[in-house]
């Protein structure tokens, strides 16, 4: 095992996060250090880190290394001695067990719902603003129709994937990843933002 290995295995990216001074919520999400960021829009997990706001993401290593401006290696060294860890790989005996494949690949299935989402649920808050009639007799705009409509649903399952357990979760990871639903809704919002900036819509 290497040194980023012993690191990755022994410290989760919100540990870190926290031990340098970042707040992060009940729900994970912090201000991103790594732009002016007014609303929390960093997502901490266990094993990674993603910005909504700049789109920064890595893992606890990448994380340290682009906060304190350093090499992967001088990254991996300063939690090691931060966290009173032995830099030298451990034993066989003080190996962790190797992760259950189907845990590593619902983590990955529950990540790619969780960003899309996300990237939705913030379409939708812009288009409800953006969109606004202006005045009652307005002709209402199908995007602000369709925001009103959803925003309240997709807030509800984006939480049960930051703050839900882990049966929830599960359940609806399982749900949304059936017959392509998340695939569908991430291709959807990538071409509703692209017809948005043809349009010189985007901020």
């Amino acid at each position: 095992m290497t040194i980023y290995e012993t690191i990755k295995a022994a410290i989760s990216v919100k540990q870190a996060a926290e031990h340098y001074g970042l707040k992060a919520g009940r729900n994970g999400m912090a201000c991103c250090p790594f732009h002016n960021d007014r609303h929390p829009s960093l997502k901490l997990n266990e094993e990674y880190f993603f910005c909504f706001g700049c789109g920064a993401k890595g893992d606890v290593i990448d994380f340290v290394a682009r906060l304190f401006n350093l090499s992967s290696f001088e990254a991996a060294q300063k939690l090691a001695a931060d966290f009173g860890l032995d830099p030298k790989p451990p034993t066989a005996t003080a190996l962790p067990k190797p992760k259950h494949p189907c845990i590593r690949q619902f983590r990955e299935d529950e990540m790619l719902c969780f960003r899309a989402l996300t990237d939705y649920l913030h379409l939708l808050e812009d288009w409800k603003v953006r969109y606004a009639p202006k005045t009652p007799d307005d002709a209402l705009d199908d995007r602000f129709v369709e925001a009103c409509q959803m925003l309240d649903y997709i807030e509800y399952l984006a939480d049960i994937l930051t703050v839900g357990d882990l049966e929830e979760r599960v359940a609806m990871v399982d749900e949304l990843m059936k017959e392509g639903k998340i695939a569908f809704l991430g291709d959807y919002v990538a071409r509703k933002r692209k017809e948005g900036v043809s349009r010189g819509e985007e901020r």
